[in-house]
């Protein structure tokens, strides 16, 4: 796989916006998982009808293999401006892979409240699940072999760019 065969980070955006736009609920909160996932929950808030309230998670301390790998140096505060409880919740993550984040996300979620839907939109599900869980909105699929990683990145004008990289550990 190389970088031409990425979709374009900005057209998968606008994708993903077309296919929430009118679907999505009027009153739901947008939960954006750090890092990728943050910047698109901003970017969907700002781009879909209604005021959509935005927070951020960060599943660090939750996720599965925490005991194996430890604790990321770059851990963020997760910010939820609003109750979870009874709310319709739009979990937004940047790249669906094994959808181990997506769980971690989901337990964490529930630390603050009992939902009473969750969505799941990413920019690209890339296949590969270990867990039966699907998006509800996605703005691209690719195949990638398991050896990579898919890395969206920002640039300071707020440019989004997807990259390939070797995955972490895979020599």
């Amino acid at each position: 796989m190389t970088p031409a065969d990425l979709p374009d980070a900005e057209a998968a955006l606008a994708q993903l916006v077309e296919r929430m736009h009118g679907a999505v609920a009027t009153n739901a909160a947008f939960v954006g998982i750090y890092s990728g996932g943050a910047w698109l929950a901003e970017r969907l808030a700002q781009r879909l009808p209604h005021a959509h309230p935005v927070g951020f998670i960060d599943v660090s301390y939750y996720r599965d293999d925490y005991a194996l790998s430890g604790l990321k140096p770059n851990t963020r505060r997760t910010t939820l401006p609003f109750s979870v409880e009874g709310a319709t919740i739009v979990l937004v993550d940047d790249v669906l892979y094994t959808g181990r984040s997506v769980r971690a996300a989901i337990n964490e979620l529930f630390d603050f409240g009992r939902p009473e839907r969750i969505e799941l939109a990413v920019l690209v599900d890339r296949g590969g699940r270990e867990l039966p869980i699907e998006p509800t909105y996605k703005g691209a699929t690719i195949d990638v072999p398991r050896e990579l990683s898919i890395v969206l990145s920002r640039d300071p004008g707020g440019t989004l760019s997807l990259a390939v990289e070797p995955l972490a550990g895979v020599a």
